[in-house]
């Protein structure tokens, strides 16, 4: 049986955890006073708790002049970065943000930019 990290959870939504080039799990992420928690649909014993002083940054993949929110990437102190795809990307982060702070929370620069390939 999985014990949450958290006391109190504030959020809750449906969520894939991508794990390597092909593969992704579904699941939920769960946001609360203490941690970030990601829960297998499929095998509730996978799952990942990331306490809020272990994140080290978030990185959002924002697309359409930022009206739209694909994915975000949480990296951890130890070195490991999580790819998250939720039903509101949006939402999430700007629940994440009252817990680690505006600074913690930032765009990734886009790998091919329309900008860049058509400016003289």
């Amino acid at each position: 049986m999985v014990v949450s990290l958290n006391t109190k959870a504030i959020y809750k939504t449906k969520a894939n955890l991508f794990n390597g080039r092909f593969g992704y799990t579904n699941g939920d992420i769960l946001i609360g006073d203490r941690a970030f928690e990601f829960y297998n649909h499929q095998n509730p014993e996978s799952y990942l708790q990331i306490p809020w002083e272990e994140i080290k940054l978030v990185r959002a993949h924002v697309m359409f002049k930022g009206k739209f929110i694909r994915a975000y990437y949480v990296d951890t102190n130890s070195s490991k970065t999580f790819q998250f795809v939720s039903k509101d990307s949006g939402r999430t982060l700007k629940v994440m943000r009252e817990f680690i702070g505006n600074e913690k929370i930032v765009r990734t620069e886009p790998i091919i930019s329309f900008k860049k390939l058509f400016k003289r």
